[in-house]
């Protein structure tokens, strides 16, 4: 009897030990599953080995205590050196808002014959990337241009699968540790120089230059590939915006930045594109494979939206010449969805075709009632761009712009100091501009002096400026052979159409997101007040530092203009972030660039430099 209890109490103190067990088990499980899962499995901690002293030459700035010994600022109130942990290698190229990954997580419920799964789907706060990402195995400084167009380091962008599935295109050759562009596309496979001059020579301009002396500036190329075709335009003062999405050809847009290309992440789906209407003297989509036709020509209308009045598009694709059956079908509803939107044919040649958008209202007003796609509503703003939906309808020009015939556009390069038509739309004065203009211009040149120990006429080739305004600061490097990526925010002016109008490229785009670009694809950051403006309303310093390293190149350079006491709160993150000071300085009082610090908070230029570090597993793979 009492053999048979003490089994039966040593029972019950077994079954509570295993339940104990798997509660804590579960516990466990819950928590450490879902931080591992919020993470996208990052690997947290992972050491990294020096390379030389100190990650190619440290600091050991601690900048987080003024000098009175006071804390800078509530919000980063711990008196130590701020660290973050690496991501995983697998995560070396990361786009957190166009993250396949995440969506499969979440679950989404995207239409993908729509095009939505790539479009961009940010994550919430508590699952954004905390950690900084690795470059791949094997990294080197990338080329500099011009040589870039035509070559870069495979150890770079490891990803060979374009080279050989379109081989037969010329798109990419692998040679030893290079890979080399020969400048072919899935239309062009002679050449984007031969393409280039034969749809100018359609168009009769003068020399076969697409640039129309002058006239035509910016591009718009849809489904761009490598952006053979927008690296070619550049030798003929032609700016193209280079569009793809990060879908089976995933590694198209990364290649082209690596080559020094303007490009940009994204997709005709049912989000308005990042640009204001009239943007583009040109668009351009060579066997883009888009169903022009889907939801009552909707993508038409998209491009219609973004070309400026006499605006052309040049779609170069089987429908245009092929006469079997279906694409006989595709050529004949096309060409009536076209005329219904008053589009004529400027040109036909070949397997290219060059339709041509009227000059002003006259047409859409002589069409007979009823006529599809209508007009858009007269309270439609075309211009708005940030999470709007496409509309199947067309946008007609304002009175001003009807009464115009055109866009009133002076030629390139005059057109970049000149004073846009549509300075108006905001109250600015040509005064205001001129001055804004001169401001930007001795900035810049004060910036290149105090970088003049780091930099050589080649260091730098893509920038980004994170608060362009006007586009003055992308205007003052016109005499360099950089590019400038002009970002405005949806919260502010929308000042993009400005850019656009001066010759200039950029796209709309909020700070407290990830901005779509691959990692390490920009040469210099330059970010004035953003910091500030981030803070203000209420997104995190952290997170965008963490952003603005993932998008910088090794050794590429970031120029913060802001309130001192925010440079002052970040210094403190120099060496987590592997970034070494090259410059600071206070803006001199009164600077009319700085005269939004109602507090009477000077401003400092804060200029950091981005070391090369690799993970102990990357540099080990690497040996």
């Amino acid at each position: 009897m009492m053999r048979g209890r003490s089994d039966g109490g040593q029972k019950k103190r077994l079954v509570a030990s295993v339940c104990i067990v798997a509660l804590l088990v579960c516990f466990l499980y819950m928590y450490y599953g879902s931080s591992s899962q919020g993470a996208s499995a990052l690997e947290y901690g992972r050491s990294l080995r020096k390379l030389g002293s100190s990650y190619l030459g440290g600091d050991d700035d601690n900048g987080d205590i003024k000098q009175d010994g006071s804390l800078t600022n509530v919000e980063d109130s711990l008196a130590v050196a701020k660290s973050f942990p690496v991501c995983d290698d697998r995560h070396s190229e990361i786009i957190p808002c166009l993250d396949r990954n995440f969506i499969y997580q979440m679950r989404l419920k995207l239409d993908l014959s729509l095009m939505e799964h790539y479009e961009r789907h940010c994550p919430p706060p508590e699952r954004k990337f905390n950690c900084l990402i690795p470059p791949p195995s094997g990294y080197k400084v990338p080329i500099k241009w011009p040589k870039s167009r035509d070559e870069v380091w495979k150890a770079n962008i490891p990803h060979t699968h374009l080279a050989k599935e379109k081989s037969d295109q010329n798109w990419m050759v692998v040679k030893g540790e290079k890979i080399v562009f020969p400048g072919g596309g899935t239309h062009f496979h002679y050449g984007a120089d031969k393409y280039i001059a034969s749809i100018a020579n359609m168009l009769n301009f003068s020399n076969d230059v697409l640039n129309d002396e002058g006239r035509l500036r910016t591009v718009l190329d849809i489904g761009c590939g490598v952006a053979s075709f927008g690296g070619y335009l550049l030798s003929s003062d032609i700016m193209a915006m280079s569009v793809a999405p990060n879908d089976v050809h995933q590694n198209q847009i990364q290649f082209a930045l690596e080559r020094g290309i303007p490009a940009y992440l994204g997709v005709l789906g049912t989000k308005r594109l990042p640009y204001p209407s009239r943007s583009f003297e040109l668009a351009h989509c060579s066997r883009c494979r888009i169903d022009w036709l889907q939801r009552d020509g909707i993508l038409l209308l998209e491009l219609d939206r973004v070309l400026r009045p006499g605006g052309y598009f040049a779609y170069s694709s089987p429908e245009a010449y092929a006469q079997d059956e279906e694409n006989l079908r595709i050529w004949k509803e096309m060409s009536a969805l076209v005329e219904r939107m008053c589009w004529r044919i400027a040109a036909k040649r070949n397997q290219t075709v060059v339709w041509q958008k009227p000059l002003s209202n006259d047409c859409y007003l002589e069409r007979e009632p009823g006529t599809q796609p209508p007009l858009c509503r007269s309270d439609a703003d075309p211009d708005a761009v940030s999470g709007v939906s496409m509309e199947a309808c067309i946008t007609p020009y304002s009175n001003h712009d009807h009464k115009t015939k055109g866009s009133g556009l002076a030629p390139w390069p005059a057109r970049l100091t000149s004073p846009p038509p549509r300075l108006a739309d905001f109250g600015y004065s040509t005064d205001m501009f001129e001055k804004d203009t001169e401001l930007w211009r001795q900035q810049v040149d004060s910036y290149w002096n105090l970088m003049s120990s780091k930099i050589k006429s080649n260091t730098v080739r893509n920038i980004m400026d994170m608060k362009a305004h006007m586009g003055s600061f992308a205007a003052a490097l016109k005499d360099k052979d950089v590019w400038v990526m002009n970002v405005v925010s949806p919260d502010g002016p929308n000042t993009l159409k400005l850019i656009y109008d001066r010759g200039l490229i950029g796209s709309n785009h909020n700070w407290c997101e990830a901005y779509s670009t691959y990692p390490r694809t920009y040469d210099l950051l330059h970010a004035w007040t953003v910091l500030s403006d981030i803070r203000s309303r209420g997104c995190s310093t952290e997170d965008l530092l963490i952003e603005m390293d993932r998008i910088l190149r090794p050794t590429g350079f970031i120029i913060i203009r802001d309130k001192e006491s925010i440079v002052e709160s970040i210094k403190k993150y120099m060496q987590a972030l592997h970034w070494e000071i090259v410059a600071s300085e206070k803006v001199t009082t009164g600077s009319e660039l700085d005269q939004d610090n109602e507090d009477g908070e000077s401003n400092v230029v804060f200029i950091v430099q981005k070391k090369l570090w690799l993970t102990s597993e990357s540099l080990r793979d690497t040996e």
